[in-house]
């Protein structure tokens, strides 16, 4: 069964923060001005973003599951569109608001369901599409006949000052920029959003729909070591220990025992092994499915930093997948990056533009860099 997305929607808290605003909404640690920050937002190319902060008290405004309620009350796939018409709810994210219950019954709790199947993904990036492969699925066999999934982000709630120690081992130099993240690098690298999607068995009426022809993920856990986590502390040896594992992290030294649920990535990991890995998975998705470059009117890649954007670019002209960057769209330098949020908010603002026209193609890409996998999507326009 054709599975269709019938809308798309995005929720952004308050006003876009500028790069000089930064360190005035999240707070400066100890006072002190960040080192890293210039050299990092120089790189990454993000200019503005959005913070669910009161940016006069520093206090949170929204939880992650307000933040995608907010999404979903923002889609609109019919005009007797009601919220209790929602089947299946799927909802992704890397920062719930509670360990526990699952944060698709939080959602459904403030957008007051009275019943219908809920479902969390957890992950980072990719959480938001395992939501929607969950959603695409449920339709696809016939256990429902819509769905709504949802990626959502509260990033800030780790980076505010009060929270927040960043691990300053480098001088950021401005001839490796990759050494400014070793610092508090995602301080300048994460936002908060949520976006949602509307799928159904049946395509819109009256104007444009997408069809989700095939969603693939590939993961490279099984051969590479943690990248990117919370919550616990990484070994020399490249081992993960949980913040549970409070026993063996009272024997170890130095600053892995301290902050044990700020976010951390390896950063020299994801320097080596992300684009590689990218264009490893890529090459699996064009073979099985007989891709060609010219077949793809738009690219939607959600990477996290303007820095990787030419090297992915390099890497799919490598293997011989050249898609020209005017075929490309982002959004990442007005909206910043909101992990597992990014692709829906991306695809809600070229959805809504009118630039889509049926027949086209869409090819999205998702990274991540938690043990490093790969999303590739294709949606074709009806």
């Amino acid at each position: 069964m054709t599975v269709y997305i019938n809308d798309i929607a995005a929720f952004l808290p308050h006003s876009p923060v500028s790069n000089d605003e930064i360190e005035a909404v999240l707070g400066r640690v100890n006072g002190f001005p960040s080192k890293a920050r210039r050299i990092v937002l120089k790189n990454n190319g993000i200019r503005t973003r959005h913070y669910a902060i009161d940016p006069e008290t520093g206090r949170l405004t929204h939880t992650n599951a307000q933040l995608a309620a907010e999404a979903v009350r923002g889609l609109r796939p019919d005009a007797d569109f009601r919220l209790d018409k929602i089947q299946t709810l799927c909802c992704g994210t890397s920062t719930p608001d509670l360990l526990l219950p699952g944060h698709g019954l939080m959602v459904q709790g403030e957008l007051g369901l009275d019943r219908c199947e809920a479902v969390t993904t957890a992950g980072i990036c990719i959480s938001g599409m395992t939501a929607f492969k969950y959603a695409w699925m449920n339709i696809a066999v016939g256990c429902s006949s819509n769905a709504v999934a949802i990626g959502s982000e509260l990033a800030s709630s780790f980076f505010r000052a009060r929270h927040f120690t960043p691990f300053l081992q480098d001088v950021p130099d401005e001839r490796h920029p990759i050494r400014a993240f070793d610092a508090d690098f995602l301080r300048w690298m994460l936002s908060d959003g949520a976006g949602a999607a509307f799928l159904s068995d049946r395509k819109n009426p009256d104007r444009i729909s997408l069809a989700v022809e095939w969603i693939e993920n590939i993961s490279f856990a099984g051969r590479h070591e943690t990248c990117m986590y919370a919550g616990g502390c990484k070994t020399c040896d490249g081992r993960m220990l949980g913040w549970r594992q409070s026993e063996d992290i009272e024997e170890m030294e130095g600053e892995e025992r301290q902050h044990l649920m700020a976010v951390r990535q390896d950063i020299r990991l994801l320097d080596k092994t992300i684009v590689a890995t990218m264009g490893e998975a890529l090459s699996q998705v064009v073979g099985k499915h007989d891709l060609a470059p010219d077949g793809v009117d738009w690219f939607l890649p959600h990477y996290s930093s303007a820095y990787f954007r030419p090297r992915f670019y390099e890497q799919m002209k490598e293997i011989g997948f050249e898609i020209p960057e005017e075929r490309w769209f982002t959004n990442l330098q007005e909206k910043g990056n909101t992990g597992s949020a990014a692709i829906y908010i991306i695809l809600a603002e070229l959805f809504s533009s009118g630039r889509i026209e049926p027949g086209q193609q869409l090819l999205c890409f998702i990274p991540e860099s938690g043990r490093f996998s790969h999303c590739f999507m294709m949606l074709r326009a009806v």
